[in-house]
């Protein structure tokens, strides 16, 4: 699906292309597609999501629903795909000017090699460059061969939210080992705003000041209790350091991740 096929862009998404730059307003992390996950429970809250989406500006998100971990079903990766296009033909029915696009949050499993191979777990935009990780919430596994293993495939792994994890205790040298061998750490949104309370809140702030943080995503769960919010993110990063450095996190890396480009290590602000 193009650009062009899409109905106007709003003022809220205008606007976020004005500050920001770009063609397009991604979010490389969002649990958009309805009954699939703990996101949209059914396609009303999963439209209710995507016109928030739109109201905080984006034009473009990866469709991230979990994999493997609890959700180590099979045909999932077929199920991801159908969603994607049946959400994104209702978008199109609805008169909503946003573009879904295939990807998922992958737990850490030692079997990931092979089952990007196949084809049975999904890679932004499906171009096998990308991979969301999800560490364990309650177990520290150390993706670190893994990382290396992703590489050699060409595969750039994306940390998800290292900053939730409590048992990290807001290490900055796990962190900087992960990316070192080439993976990227992706913060949430929320989580610079409080959302996830104080501990999460403050190892964000931590990596950002280290210059650890490549880029942010929302991952949005639903408009009523995880709705999107980085509009208010990239602001308060600007206010905090520059707009050429929030741009980055929040605007040109996700993008590059979209069109299947490796992110180079990290800069501070």
């Amino acid at each position: 699906m193009t650009d062009a096929s899409l109905p106007p862009w709003t003022a809220a998404q205008t606007a976020r292309l004005a500050r920001w730059g770009g063609e397009r307003a991604v979010d490389v992390h969002c649990h958009c597609l309805p009954g699939l996950d703990d996101g949209p429970r059914d396609l009303s809250e999963a439209l209710a999501l995507c016109a928030a989406l739109v109201d905080d500006g984006f034009t473009t998100v990866v469709a991230t629903p979990h994999q493997l971990g609890r959700y180590d079903l099979p045909e999932r990766a077929a199920a991801i795909r159908a969603a994607v296009a049946e959400l994104n033909a209702v978008l199109r029915q609805e008169a909503l000017p946003l573009v879904i696009v295939c990807g998922a949050d992958v737990r850490i499993d030692e079997r990931i090699t092979q089952l990007i191979s196949s084809g049975d777990v999904l890679t932004v935009a499906d171009q096998r460059k990308h991979l969301l990780l999800e560490l364990p919430h309650s177990q520290f596994v150390d993706p670190l061969p893994l990382i290396k293993q992703l590489s050699a495939l060409g595969v750039q792994t994306i940390l998800t939210h290292p900053e939730r994890h409590r048992y990290l205790a807001a290490d900055l040298g796990r962190p900087q080992a992960w990316i070192a061998a080439g993976a990227r750490l992706q913060i949430t949104a929320g989580s610079l705003l409080g959302a996830f309370g104080s501990a999460a809140h403050d190892y964000a702030w931590k990596l950002v000041e280290a210059g650890l943080v490549s880029l942010l995503a929302t991952d949005a769960h639903s408009a009523a209790e995880r709705p999107p919010c980085m509009t208010a993110a990239l602001d308060l990063v600007a206010q905090a350091h520059s707009h050429p450095f929030a741009q980055r996190l929040g605007a040109v890396a996700p993008s590059a991740v979209l069109r299947g480009e490796w992110l180079a290590e990290p800069q501070e602000f």
